[in-house]
């Protein structure tokens, strides 16, 4: 099996973060989690600085509130394994998927894996239609620009050969990261991208959801302006 590298983002998630790092390292296939935390004001930076991690865990600290663009900028920065995954510090999204994800990268079919919540045929917490409506417009948009078939540009779950990560500059410092990565990647048409239906326990935005409608108008003009600039 491939080594993986786990890059987590964090900003208040005292509730779940300890949760889900244990969820994650519990993977055996998981040789690396680089947590950064993006200046989080709720405790969590206090409860990662005085857990104790195993030596799979790297843990680094923003001096200012940046945005998930910046944390996940400064992960890969530090990403060392044959494979780089995102992993979010919720528990939406459950680490146990990467065993499927991995395998089209193993086989040798796949440079890119999107873990799509919208494909069907994995568990889906039915709620926030218009959440749902959003993804799927901006997916549209995204299979119009650049000739593709990706059904959810937005997911978290975007499993990269760390030679591909290597060679993205990320510029989005914001949640705008990822119609930036999904631009970048399938602009390069020597990438082999796929696509594996993942579980998705979506929380509300009174559980901690941070990602919003407005969110959706950023995201449309990263597509636009990653289709024709670098």
């Amino acid at each position: 099996m491939m080594t993986l590298s786990v890059v987590m983002p964090v900003y208040n998630e005292k509730n779940f973060v300890l949760k889900i790092i244990e969820k994650v390292l519990g993977l055996d296939m998981v040789k690396e989690l680089i947590v950064v935390d993006d200046f989080s004001t709720d405790g969590t930076r206090e409860l990662l600085k005085g857990a104790k991690f195993d030596a799979r865990v790297k843990v680094y600290y923003h001096d200012k509130n940046m945005g998930k663009g910046a944390a996940l900028r400064t992960g890969f920065g530090y990403a060392t394994k044959e494979v780089v995954v995102i992993q979010d510090a919720d528990l939406e999204y459950d680490p146990d998927e990467f065993k499927e994800m991995i395998k089209p990268i193993e086989a040798g079919f796949a440079d890119v894996v999107y873990g799509s919540r919208l494909s069907g045929g994995r568990p889906q917490r039915v709620y926030m239609f218009w959440h749902k409506i959003g993804n799927n417009a901006l997916s549209f948009l995204t299979n119009l620009l650049y000739n593709s078939t990706i059904t959810d540009m937005e997911t978290c779950y975007k499993m990269f050969r760390k030679s591909v990560i290597d060679n993205i500059k990320i510029k989005s410092n914001d949640f705008s990261v990822e119609p930036e990565l999904t631009a970048k990647i399938l602009k390069n048409k020597n990438l082999k991208v796929y696509e594996i239906p993942i579980s998705y326990y979506g929380r509300t935005y009174a559980e901690g959801k941070k990602i919003s409608w407005k969110h959706g108008f950023g995201a449309l003009l990263a597509l636009l302006k990653y289709r024709f600039t670098d």
